[in-house]
């Protein structure tokens, strides 16, 4: 089984450039600090279509307990203190990616 975390953050007004660097930052050094991470991407949002959040994570994990230990773990509620200050939006969904695309 594969699972995939997915969370999407809408800026707050006044959101800098150089916050969402500080994001950026911080975010870079989860894999290393993660061992239950299988992947690990994140970034800006192009802006090339409408009705779309500001930034994505993506985080590939084994499964439910593999998602729980990356989700709890202390370097990633870490990052989550430098980010929550920032978003005034979120969404969020976990699903499986082992599945065969119908």
């Amino acid at each position: 089984m594969a699972l995939r975390h997915i969370a999407l953050f809408r800026w707050s007004e006044g959101v800098t450039p150089e916050q969402v660097a500080e994001v950026e930052r911080t975010l870079s050094r989860l894999p290393a600090a993660i061992p239950q991470l299988d992947g690990y991407s994140f970034g800006p949002d192009l802006g090339i279509g409408p009705d779309t959040f500001d930034f994505a994570v993506v985080a590939d994990v084994a499964d439910e307990d593999a998602y729980a230990a990356y989700r709890d773990h202390p370097e990633h509620q870490a990052a989550l203190d430098v980010i929550r200050p920032l978003i005034a939006e979120r969404a969020a969904a976990q699903f499986r990616t082992d599945r065969a695309a119908t």
